[in-house]
């Protein structure tokens, strides 16, 4: 056995391991699975929900829309704009047949009136809801079986793929947004769908 000679106490701390120090320098062939794999895990992840929109003449950027006004309730449209990162068009688009649907509700800002912000109706709500929870199961079949080290190690690689942007953008996202009661309630002034 090797001996160490003892450490002075002044020097400086052992460097502890980095995650993933061994695997700094992927082979391009490793890299290209992960990219394999990412576009596999979304097509597979989006399909069943996929299908699901497909019977009701919507698509993905419906479900987007959607998801992030159920996961912050009263949004601005600049806010989803900014989450979505898609043009005003294509947005209005979408927000069109949302709110023509009766999905989602418009309310015109308090305190700029300029604002339009953005709710799920109670059938918003349960269309959101279903959807989540094709694609929940899903998930969550997958992260039962990779352990909770590997659901972690999965964040990590997750967040380390996005831009600084993005990743501050998420960190804003609230963990889990409360859901309105069903009814009226206090909020901005509605307006007419645009």
């Amino acid at each position: 056995m090797r001996q160490t000679a003892p450490r002075h106490p002044m020097s400086p701390p052992e460097a502890k391991p980095v995650a993933g120090a061994s695997h700094l320098f992927l082979r391009e062939e490793q890299m290209r699975q992960a990219q394999d794999l990412l576009f596999f895990a979304y097509r597979d992840f989006t399909a069943a929900a996929d299908r699901m929109l497909g019977d009701i003449g919507l698509g993905r950027a419906h479900h987007r829309a959607l998801h992030f006004i159920g996961r912050t309730p009263a949004i601005t449209v600049g806010d989803l704009l900014t989450i979505l990162g898609i043009t005003k068009q294509s947005l209005a688009r979408v927000l069109a047949v949302l709110v023509e649907r009766g999905y989602v509700a418009q309310s015109r800002g308090r305190v700029d009136a300029r604002q339009r912000h953005l709710t799920l109706t109670e059938t918003g709500q349960a269309l959101e809801r279903q959807l989540f929870e094709r694609q929940r199961e899903r998930l969550a079949a997958a992260y039962r079986d990779a352990g909770a080290p590997a659901v972690e190690g999965f964040r990590r690689v997750m967040r380390g793929v996005m831009d600084d942007e993005t990743r501050a953008l998420v960190d804003r996202t609230p963990a889990r947004a409360p859901r309105p009661a069903p009814g009226p309630e206090p909020g901005p002034e509605p307006t007419k769908a645009s």
